[in-house]
């Protein structure tokens, strides 16, 4: 795309104006990572969003013209050598953390390699799934059974033999309807139509079904004959509409169209569970409701769980649609918008669906619904649940769901005052927080919604509301033990001198560059923020500074970088706070914490 994805191999994140971001998981089920490289590691940051959400990532082995054929002869000419290429591409696997390989060969191979390609295949494959559980290794339609490259764009006698030696089998594009009719009855694929995954180039290039908005079109066939479909390049919303601030507004369109042939991907998550449905990027970043960053920034890793986007029409003339807007957000980069149109005629409450999830529920959940309400209606949580039969009547059955409806709870209530001492007492900027208790023992949540009811007379009423956060806690866990940061070093420790804050600055000013890692468990913290405070400087009559935020992280380890620090001899202190997934505040003495004393023309020695 464009020279490729650039601002993504910032693990930290970057400012970036107009970046590439994908919200629309629960659409898909896989996500590759694609370049013209021998081999591509996704980027951390997109490994990351896509496993929050529960889809699988694959990274790419690619060989291409002579370059390529010259490489396939040299690791192919014997099991050593494509043993040890497999090896290789299982370890990267398990060291970043993504899920399997396409393996897409775009050059001709001799008699010797491509018969040893096959068992390649088959030992990676195997490898794979001994090392890395639910992992998988798809084969892009290219070479066949001769060598020769010969794009098929079907599943035949010429290449099944790679896709019986992996896990799926991804067609070219140029594919028609009388090759998918006659590939749902090849012998060769009864039993894994689903493994055969048929390209569809969302840019229509060649002689194509669909593409671009028309690409719901190709996958409406592919669906009518029971195939996975392939969807390459969806970044065409990004590189050929070229006016980014339409970004938003594109892809939801583009992924709207699809949505009626798209399976839906249910997120399974253990509680707690919790989103401020942030897209990964903003041009400010938000933090209970308030401006933290006055920025654009883009990182993937903060991306919260993504909500359905659509615009649905509603009987008598009325609509309703959802969308990211980054004009107001209770954490990170955008809240999700509710609006629409309640005609008239319409008496009854409107549905919004916000998320598609299967999580066991506990004896008792306290739900939290963070909102800014419209003038004209009302809004309240609307959950359905599976296994009707031992979870509570919430009256409306749909389908083999039941609608449940949490009680309110007031603000007196004995769990609102300990939920609101624990979450550091919530006053947000013209947001309103709103605490439900939903009973169920047994029950698994399936739809997390709203519904919206108009208040007063039958009128046309538009409505425009926001959506900050919705967060589900098992109530037992009110009592829980905070987690604390245990370990917390510093290391390679590089010191610059540099421009001062000002823009007038002339002197140069000292700036630390420092490596953190430290230890906490994973399993309730949703992320870190990593911070700073003078203890001494040159000056000892000057007392302690304040504590100052230097960045958020994502893992157990954070890079300072160009932080401007007091003149040596000086004690700093470096902070590393745990923001857990329940949404209650750590005191300050369970972070990790590290001092770091300098002196001029000396090393750091850490205290």
């Amino acid at each position: 795309m464009m020279g490729g994805y650039l601002d993504d191999r910032f693990i930290q994140g970057t400012a970036a104006e107009t970046p590439f971001a994908f919200y629309h998981w629960q659409h898909i089920d896989i996500f590759n990572y694609f370049t013209h490289q021998l081999v591509t590691v996704p980027p951390a940051v997109w490994t990351n969003a896509a496993h929050r959400h529960g889809v699988i990532v694959l990274g790419t082995f690619i060989t291409e013209w002579d370059d390529g054929a010259a490489t396939c002869e040299a690791f192919l000419r014997d099991e050593e050598s494509y043993r040890g290429v497999a090896d290789k591409l299982v370890q990267i696997s398990c060291c970043y953390g993504f899920d399997g390989w396409l393996v897409n060969i775009e050059n001709p191979l001799s008699e010797v390699a491509v018969r040893n390609m096959e068992l390649f295949l088959r030992y990676l494959s195997d490898q794979m799934h001994e090392r890395v559980s639910g992992s998988l290794v798809l084969w892009y339609d290219s070479v066949i059974r001769d060598g020769r490259l010969k794009w098929q764009n079907e599943l035949n006698a010429s290449n099944r033999m790679f896709f019986d030696a992996c896990d799926g089998f991804f067609t070219n594009y140029n594919w028609t309807e009388q090759s998918l009719e006659w590939m749902k009855d090849y012998s060769g694929v009864r039993g894994r139509q689903a493994d055969v995954y048929v390209g569809i180039d969302v840019f229509a290039r060649g002689e194509v079904v669909g593409g671009m908005f028309d690409t719901n079109k190709a996958l409406q066939v592919v669906r009518k004959h029971n195939f996975s479909a392939a969807i390459f390049a969806p970044g065409w919303v990004y590189e050929a509409l070229r006016d980014r601030t339409e970004f938003r507004r594109n892809q939801d369109r583009f992924w709207a169209l699809l949505s009626d042939h798209l399976f839906v991907h249910r997120l399974a998550s253990p509680l707690p569970f919790t989103s401020s449905f942030c897209q990964g990027f903003g041009d400010t970043f938000y933090w209970k409701g308030q401006r933290e960053q006055q920025q654009s920034w883009f990182h993937l890793s903060a991306q919260e769980v993504q909500p359905w986007y659509y615009h649905s029409p509603l009987e008598g003339g009325g609509w309703l649609r959802t969308r990211g807007c980054p004009e107001d957000a209770w954490s990170g980069g955008c809240s999700l918008l509710l609006e629409g149109l309640l005609p008239a005629t319409h008496t009854s409450p409107v549905s919004a669906r916000i998320f598609s999830l299967d999580i066991p529920l506990p004896p008792q959940t306290l739900v939290t619904l963070i909102n800014q309400p419209s003038a004209g209606v009302s809004v309240s949580l609307d959950l359905k649940t599976g296994d009707p039969s031992v979870c509570p009547d919430g009256g409306v059955q749909d389908g083999t769901l039941t609608s449940v409806s949490p009680v309110v709870l007031e603000g007196g209530h004995d769990v609102v005052t300990l939920f609101s001492q624990l979450c550091g007492g919530l006053t947000p900027r013209g947001w309103t927080v709103r605490c439900s208790m939903l009973e169920g023992r047994g029950c698994t949540l399936r739809e997390v919604g709203v519904s919206i009811q108009r208040e007063g007379a039958p009128q046309d009423t538009p409505f425009s509301c926001r959506l900050g956060e919705i967060r589900l806690l098992d109530a037992s866990s009110l009592r829980a033990p905070p987690e604390r940061v245990g370990g917390l070093c510093v290391y390679d420790v590089v010191w610059l001198r540099g421009a001062g804050p000002a823009p007038d600055s002339t002197r140069p000013h000292l700036r630390l560059n420092a490596t953190l890692r430290w230890a906490c468990p994973m399993e309730r913290v949703h992320h870190f923020r990593v911070y700073w405070r003078r203890l001494r400087g040159p000056d000892p009559r000057a007392p302690p500074g304040p504590l100052a935020l230097v960045g958020r992280a994502y893992s157990h380890l954070f890079r300072v970088t160009e932080l401007l620090v007091p003149e040596a001899p000086a004690l700093l202190e470096l902070l590393v706070e745990p923001v857990v997934r329940s949404g209650f505040l750590v005191p300050e003495g369970q972070w990790g914490r590290r001092r770091l004393s300098y002196t001029e023309g000396g090393d750091a020695v850490e205290v």
